[in-house]
């Protein structure tokens, strides 16, 4: 070996010296392209559609896990045969098959087919298939890719997404996915009217933001489905949604669906699919109407009771305790000081006796009082005196004031300290006024409402009747 040549300086190398510092460009050429085949080999079995590519000629050069499992025919079985003849259609259909296959290479973009395909067995399989042509180096078409799918599995596929958009566009009802972080995901229109807000608005927000009452209930019901499923059946919620114009008492027939991931091996909780309607104006209904059904049974009970009393005076105070019952928590009954006053009779202002009170304590039946004569200190504008100046009902409340301040207005009105809400109807009797009759709320009860005046009307009709009878035989 020359000098030079030990040296590295030389530019060439003689035939019988190769050069051996890089790595063999040959190996690595034949390694990238085992990596290569090996990547394809995973990429194509690890589909979920089943596929197959021909060359130019029509011979089947792939042939993946998924057609495997849809035809039974193996890959080995299946690369190098010339199309489908012979073995995986029928011969009448083969001809018909191969040209709408091999039309996809001379075709722009992918082209859409079904026709039925054999299996290993015998059996025939309705598939969808979607073709385009394979472009070579050079752009020319060398070959035609095939993935195909059972034409019902393609159809659930389809029916799952139109589903799935319907109910996010065209549904009368409301549709809300709720994430793990129970916030919502995607909101339908109707659902975005019924809480009040844009259907991007309320996107990633809190329940809390958007309701004001009924989020810890409407919470754990979400919760118990991503850890338990789905509810046996809908569940009423009533909630306040949050508006510009105050907040909205509205009750939601609640249905619920837990959602996972298909792609998961394990059930993995995406979120909860959220339905409901508003079934307000029905709730509503059918309350009132269990609410009458009660209260004129309570009126016929009272009635029959009243009517074995001895005394009216005790009668009254029947009727008093039966109308107690859900819908007050105490009650009183003033007398005209004197007898009744009449319509056309101008007198000096009226002075009333207190005759009958519920016990403020322990439950019982309601006292008989007033022997003594002393009227009630009733200042002026007093509710009962307001009710039997206009011989109708009168509503009271303290208002959104402190306990303390709420306590204070009670008592200066000479009732009960815990009373918030009050109602005074007026005692007639043979075009007579002979006093009022006041029920009382405390603040765990809604306020007296149109439909609460109407009944303690109906139960001041009866005290008066009573009163009027007692008085009648007090007479000598």
């Amino acid at each position: 070996m020359s000098a030079s040549r030990r040296s590295g300086t030389t530019d060439e190398l003689g035939p019988d010296e190769p050069e051996r510092d890089g790595p063999d460009e040959s190996s690595a050429g034949a390694e990238g392209s085992a990596g290569g085949s090996d990547l394809l080999a995973a990429l194509l079995d690890g589909m979920d559609a089943a596929l197959c590519a021909f060359d130019a000629d029509g011979v089947l050069t792939h042939w993946n896990r998924e057609a495997e499992r849809i035809l039974g025919w193996t890959a080995a079985e299946a690369v190098g045969r010339h199309g489908f003849a012979g073995w995986a259609v029928r011969p009448a259909d083969a001809e018909e098959v191969e040209a709408r296959l091999m039309s996809a290479m001379r075709a722009p973009g992918r082209q859409v087919h079904e026709f039925a395909l054999l299996t290993k067995d015998g059996g025939r399989v309705l598939v969808r298939t979607q073709s385009a042509a394979v472009r070579g180096p050079d752009g020319e078409p060398a070959g035609v890719y095939c993935a195909f799918s059972e034409v019902h599995t393609q159809i659930d596929l389809e029916r799952s997404i139109a589903l799935s958009e319907a109910l996010f566009e065209d549904a009368s009802w409301g549709v809300v996915l709720v994430d793990a972080d129970l916030r919502p995901a995607v909101v339908n229109a109707h659902a975005a009217r019924a809480l009040g807000i844009g259907r991007t608005s309320v996107l990633g927000r809190p329940l809390g933001d958007v309701l004001a009452q009924g989020v810890e209930e409407l919470e754990s019901a979400l919760t118990h489905v991503l850890a338990e499923g789905a509810p046996p059946a809908p569940a009423e919620i009533w909630v306040s949604v949050r508006t510009p114009e105050g907040d909205r008492r509205r009750c939601w027939r609640c249905g619920f669906v837990r959602l996972a991931s298909p792609l998961a091996e394990e059930p993995v909780p995406l979120g909860v699919g959220w339905f409901f309607q508003d079934v307000t104006p029905a709730k509503q209904t059918e309350q009132e109407a269990a609410l009458l059904r009660f209260r004129t049974n309570q009126l016929h009970r009272a009635a029959r009771a009243a009517a074995e009393c001895e005394d009216p005076a005790e009668a009254a105070t029947v009727h008093l305790d039966f109308a107690l019952a859900g819908f007050a928590d105490h009650a009183l009954i003033d007398r005209v000081a004197g007898g009744a006053v009449r319509d056309a009779e101008t007198a000096d202002p009226v002075r009333l006796v207190r005759v009958a009170v519920t016990p403020s304590g322990a439950p019982g039946p309601s006292r008989l009082g007033g022997e003594a004569g002393l009227p009630v200190r009733y200042g002026e504008g007093h509710p009962a005196l307001q009710c039997v100046a206009r011989t109708g009902s009168v509503r009271a409340a303290a208002g959104d004031v402190p306990p303390e301040r709420a306590r204070a207005w009670a008592v200066s009105r000479q009732w009960p300290a815990d009373a918030v809400y009050a109602l005074c109807a007026v005692l007639r009797s043979r075009g007579r006024t002979l006093g009022v009759v006041t029920f009382l709320r405390g603040a765990g009860r809604t306020a007296f409402e149109r439909g609460d005046a109407l009944y303690a009307e109906d139960v001041a009709v009866r005290i008066a009747s009573a009163l009027d009878l007692a008085e009648a035989t007090d007479t000598p």
